[in-house]
């Protein structure tokens, strides 16, 4: 399973977001130059961001971009869904009758119990872990 390219810009900018103080906002510019995204790619993530409501947005010259919630209480999770829908795994995580198998298939309480892990995992993990982490492992590569 591979996240889509989407929901890493979303993540990243969101990180960046996470970094400000609570009263900062963000050029769209400015995060899609720091954080190597193409700005026509960042406009669709900043609408569905906002749309998932963990952004606000405000126009002209004081303007820009901001969380619309603490750093603790957004997680990895919310921003992935966002961007990409629910996770699955596999086809027959959410549906069995994919399956030739069905329910009987033996794999699919292994594609079930990994997928319940991992959003287990996105979910607890807040954009405040990361700020905390020292500046220079936020820096982009």
């Amino acid at each position: 399973m591979q996240i889509t390219r989407q929901a890493d810009y979303a993540l990243r900018a969101m990180l960046y977001l996470a970094q400000l103080e609570p009263t900062q906002r963000a050029a769209t510019s400015q995060i899609a130059e720091e954080q190597h995204i193409p700005p026509s790619f960042l406009a669709k993530i900043i609408s569905q961001l906002s749309i998932a409501g963990l952004i606000h947005t405000s126009r002209g010259a004081r303007g820009g971009v901001s969380l619309a919630r603490q750093p603790e209480e957004i997680s990895v999770l919310e921003v992935v869904e966002a961007i990409d829908g629910p996770i699955s795994l596999n086809e027959c995580t959410d549906n069995p009758s994919s399956c030739p198998f069905g329910e009987e298939c033996p794999l699919r309480p292994l594609w079930c119990d990994t997928q319940s892990e991992l959003v287990k995992k996105l979910k607890k993990t807040s954009f405040a872990e990361f700020v905390a982490q020292p500046e220079s492992t936020l820096e982009p590569a």
